[in-house]
């Protein structure tokens, strides 16, 4: 059985990562590592990604290699080369950043690309991710980030799905969601803008699957 570690930075990103799984790849043997103090941190001490912060991650990612983990996913985008400095260490297990499945998905399509975030600092970390190549309009769900973290899912579902269908009136032909928190509204914004949606989690799966099956 292939065993996934999950490491987290925010609590509202289990949900979503673990709802794919159970409905994508069940067979998958998973386990959880929750540490929502780096965010926190980062955000608090201004130091950036110090040499502190990758020692962190260093341990973590040990961790869930020494319980047998044959693939790991970080579902916190904040961190990226911390991550890749654990892929390089690691580079005999898969290891994933929260958005690299996706970004790959994406430059194999074609048209405009409408990514939606609900966290306004990810509109401007992400979109160099993509390649040169890609088309983007960017949006952000203003309020939806406070109605989830009210427990109002309701709210935060609607809020993105009509940037979703204000996207497909700026000329988008899809649509891709930036955080693993947003995966709950893909539905919402497929019927509200008739377009095909992309998610970090579902793509993080599928890149998942295919990967430890080649190792």
């Amino acid at each position: 059985m292939t065993r996934i570690a999950l490491i987290h930075a925010l609590s509202h990103s289990v949900a979503p990562i673990n709802d794919a799984f159970a409905r994508d790849w069940p067979e998958a043997q998973r386990m959880n590592l929750l540490d929502d103090s780096l965010s926190a941190d980062l955000a608090r001490n201004g130091k950036g990604l110090d040499d502190t912060m990758h020692e962190r991650f260093q341990r973590l990612a040990q961790y869930a290699v020494d319980t047998g983990a044959q693939g790991i996913l970080f579902t916190c985008s904040a961190f990226g080369p911390c991550i890749e400095a654990v892929a390089r260490r690691h580079a005999g297990i898969a290891v994933l950043k929260p958005n690299e499945a996706m970004v790959e998905e994406v430059a194999q399509g074609q048209g405009r690309l409408g990514l939606i975030a609900t966290f306004a600092p990810t509109l401007a970390s992400m979109p160099p991710e993509f390649s040169d190549g890609t088309a983007l309009e960017l949006a952000l769900a203003e309020g939806a980030l406070d109605a989830l973290n009210a427990g109002d899912t309701q709210r935060h579902d609607a809020l993105i799905a009509a940037q979703a269908a204000a996207l497909r009136e700026r000329g988008c032909t899809r649509i891709a969601l930036a955080q693993f928190s947003m995966a709950r509204a893909r539905a919402a914004c497929e019927a509200a803008s008739g377009l095909p949606v992309l998610t970090t989690v579902d793509s993080a799966v599928r890149a998942l699957r295919r990967r430890t099956a080649s190792h």
